[in-house]
């Protein structure tokens, strides 16, 4: 009996030690996502290829949704309001180490242009930091940022399109698009999300704006 309490205890230090190990691997104050709401929709798009740079960007080396605590709580907020609503999120990017920042402003200075015609066709790409569709320092390394869609809706444009046609209240969309811009910046307004009036998929938590950015892998 005292042997195998003695193993029991050992192992559960052990465990302990392993999931301080796995937090300590996290912003101060963030949390993954799936972690408080699995059932979130996540499509992690700069852990893969199908981003506007055609490639995994580094600083994500897993497709995982971390946010400071805050602000994942409150998009989990939205969450549930979405759903008694009849509709569902998905999410694209949460945090963004700040690496990640670096290397969008090296591609847009490189030659590879393999993704215009899917992400950027009426724009040059050497010009989309100072058209302001990135940012050379983005809220998303502050963990408060998100971008994000609903499920099965038509928002205009794809997540990332850089166009004047992805700007929130554009009017070249469909009337149907623009019901569901609408109808999205509403439900994060409610929430203390603002949204970025050149991104309709784009929204930042309370706060970001004054809050340390981060420079942390994401695995």
């Amino acid at each position: 009996m005292t042997s195998k309490t003695t193993r029991d205890i050992a192992a559960a230090a052990g465990a302990c030690v392993a999931c301080a190990a796995a937090a300590a691997t996290l912003p101060p104050g963030f949390v993954r996502l799936a972690d408080l709401a699995p059932q979130i929709v996540q499509d992690m798009r700069y852990a893969g290829a199908d981003n506007f740079t055609g490639r995994p960007v580094p600083g994500y080396k897993a497709a995982q949704c971390w946010l400071r605590e805050d602000a994942a709580k409150a998009l989990i907020a939205v969450q549930g309001e979405a759903k008694r609503q009849g509709f569902e999120l998905i999410l694209y990017d949460c945090y963004r180490p700040r690496r990640a920042v670096a290397a969008f402003i090296d591609w847009a200075k490189g030659p590879d242009e393999s993704m215009k015609a899917q992400y950027y066709p009426h724009e040059n790409k050497r010009d989309l930091f100072a058209r302001g569709y990135i940012a050379e320092k983005s809220s998303h390394s502050t963990g408060l940022a998100v971008d994000l869609g609903v499920l099965g809706w038509d928002f205009g444009t794809p997540f990332d399109y850089f166009d004047e046609r992805s700007w929130t209240a554009n009017k070249d969309v469909s009337a149907e698009a623009q019901e569901h811009r609408r109808r999205l910046e509403t439900l994060m307004r409610s929430h203390g999300f603002h949204n970025l009036p050149t991104e309709w998929w784009h929204f930042a938590f309370a706060g970001a704006g004054e809050a340390p950015s981060y420079d942390v892998e994401i695995e």
